[in-house]
């Protein structure tokens, strides 16, 4: 399942830019796909590039809807396109594992890395994140994709 056990690490704040949707769970495929296409057009007509892989970041998940962002870190913040608007990636401790293998695996994934946080007693913040290392746009095998969860962790 993970690469490597858990670890927590520290991470500085990130600039990102990012489309936020809010929407049903059953829409996720047919709906971040195309804001994926959207935010790289208008990164590209701002004459920018992404400064590192795609990335969604989650502010509540209930069980029929999500609402999250999907971007790219960049360099600067950027100026608010169509649907595209600055963010940021916070800064402070995480929680991170590395999940092996295609996005089926996700729920997992999540279940065992937050069963670790538990186990050892951590308290988390309500968002999350996920960065897709390596995916379907780098190789066509799942067993060679690579997705990093990352759960932030209250600060004591």
């Amino acid at each position: 399942m993970f690469e490597a056990p858990p670890t927590i690490v520290t991470v500085a704040e990130q600039h990102t830019a990012v489309i936020r949707l809010d929407i049903a769970r059953s829409a996720m495929q047919a709906e971040m796909g195309p804001a994926i296409g959207e935010l790289m057009r208008e990164l590209a007509a701002q004459q920018l590039r992404p400064a590192g892989p795609l990335f969604s970041r989650h502010f509540a998940m209930h069980p029929d809807r999500f609402s999250f962002e999907v971007g790219v870190p960049v360099a600067a913040p950027v100026a608010p396109g169509r649907r595209m608007q600055a963010s940021t990636l916070p800064a402070g401790r995480v929680a991170r594992a590395v999940l092996e293998g295609d996005y089926a695996g996700l729920a997992n994934g999540w279940a065992g890395l937050l069963g670790w946080v538990q186990a050892h007693g951590f308290a988390t913040r309500p968002d999350f994140w996920e960065v897709y290392v390596t995916g379907p746009e780098a190789s066509p095998d799942p067993a060679a994709w690579r997705t990093q969860l990352n759960k932030p962790l209250k600060e004591l």
